[in-house]
């Protein structure tokens, strides 16, 4: 990295004016964790060439990142008047308007990439997510399988093909795929619950127990826990499991992630780098320590201050120690950078935290809009309008979660 900074710096003193240049440094920038100096480049590229087809599709990139898929639309369609059929803006235009939920849009434009790259394999993946959305499981199979190893390399592709092998009823298999994203992924508690319903749907009892029952903190994995305890005819260890399941939900709550190594691990090897800084600031906040957490945050933020995941530590490090509005302006800070949807749970509890309910209900629905299959986001509003007597609206929502999925 500083040598292709300096690399980079030498061209500027040839070509300081090329925009495509200050694209690649503002990618390198971004990669680099200096996501705030990252904008800047990307700012100066598009007032270099407001229609270059690289500045506006990074443009359009970041704007996504932080405001949503819909903020993001005008700057992918500027780019594709300029450059109709650049293969990386059809992609990328694509795929935001199919997390919009605009699946007919998204097909129409599917279709001019394939026909302007008609080699790139993630015209083949995107085709495969609309079949596998609209319940055909063996197109979107073949679509996968025609794309090379896209379904081995690429973690949404291995996501996708496990789905639908376990809706296609090849549990075995999807456990497999679930598996292998797992090890490249081992905090994503969505997969983690993915795995654990294919080893069940598999009558892999004992793998499922193995794997599960010293971590089934959610209800629905503590269900299959407890389930897999009564096949193998152990009813007095299923109890515990089916009652934790089966106990009334409790309202949406925070909980600090357990770290992967143990405190003394991670303390050894101290803020060397950033997934050290993080494994110490959760065993610190674990810990309960959460003024030692603090000060690593803070020292890691002053380290890396243009970086988005230093910001949105350094917040979670203040929520801990109950500093809700020291966690926003850390939040809001990250968010500038890139909203996803963890960051926005942790800015709507620091809102609640500091008496802003209706300003983290305003957040949850704006994230909502730009994310319509967020079946999270929908019950979360749905839980809050029931609350406080909307059930017309609470209902809505409720199906609208239970139809993405919730």
């Amino acid at each position: 990295m500083p040598a292709a900074g300096k690399a980079f710096d030498r061209a500027l003193k040839t070509a300081p004016n090329d925009p495509e240049l200050w694209v690649d440094i503002a990618r390198l920038r971004y990669r680099g964790g200096e996501q705030k100096q990252a904008l800047m480049a990307s700012r100066k590229a598009l007032a270099l060439g407001p229609r270059n087809p690289a500045a506006l599709l990074l443009s359009a990139q970041l704007v996504r990142d932080a405001q949503g898929n819909a903020a993001a639309l005008p700057l992918f369609e500027r780019g594709l008047e300029a450059a109709p059929n650049d293969p990386d803006l059809l992609a990328d235009y694509a795929a935001t308007l199919g997390e919009l939920g605009r699946a007919t849009d998204m097909l129409a434009v599917v279709r001019r990439f394939a026909a302007a790259a008609p080699g790139d394999r993630r015209a083949l993946y995107l085709q495969a997510v609309l079949a596998a959305r609209a319940g055909n499981h063996d197109l979107a199979r073949s679509l996968l399988q025609r794309s090379g190893d896209l379904d081995r390399e690429m973690p949404a592709a291995i996501l996708l093909l496990a789905l639908v092998d376990l809706d296609n009823g090849n549990p075995a298999v999807a456990a497999q795929g679930f598996d292998r994203l797992l090890s490249l992924q081992p905090d994503n508690v969505r997969v983690q619950a993915l795995l654990a319903r294919a080893l069940a749907v598999a009558g892999n009892d004992r793998e499922l127990i193995a794997r599960f029952a010293g971590t089934a903190d959610d209800r629905y994995t503590a269900l299959l826990v407890g389930r897999a305890y009564e096949n193998l005819g152990d009813r007095a260890k299923a109890a515990p499991f089916l009652d934790r399941a089966l106990r009334d939900p409790l309202p949406a709550h925070l909980a600090a992630l357990p770290p992967a190594a143990s405190l003394e691990v991670t303390t050894l090897r101290g803020t060397a780098d950033g997934p050290n800084t993080v494994a110490l600031v959760r065993g610190l906040i674990a810990a309960r320590r959460t003024r030692d957490a603090r000060a690593k945050a803070e020292e890691w933020l002053k380290r890396h201050p243009g970086s988005g995941e230093a910001m949105a530590l350094a917040g979670d490090a203040a929520l801990a120690a109950r500093d809700p509005r020291g966690a926003l302006r850390c939040y809001r800070a990250a968010a500038a950078v890139r909203r996803p949807w963890p960051l926005t749970k942790r800015m709507a509890a620091a809102l609640e935290a500091s008496g802003k309910s209706a300003s983290a209900e305003a957040l949850v629905t704006a994230q909502l809009a730009g994310e319509p299959s967020n079946a999270e986001a929908a019950m979360m509003l749905s839980r809050r309008l029931a609350a406080r007597g909307e059930r017309k609206r609470a209902e809505l929502l409720k199906a609208h979660a239970a139809a993405h999925g919730g």
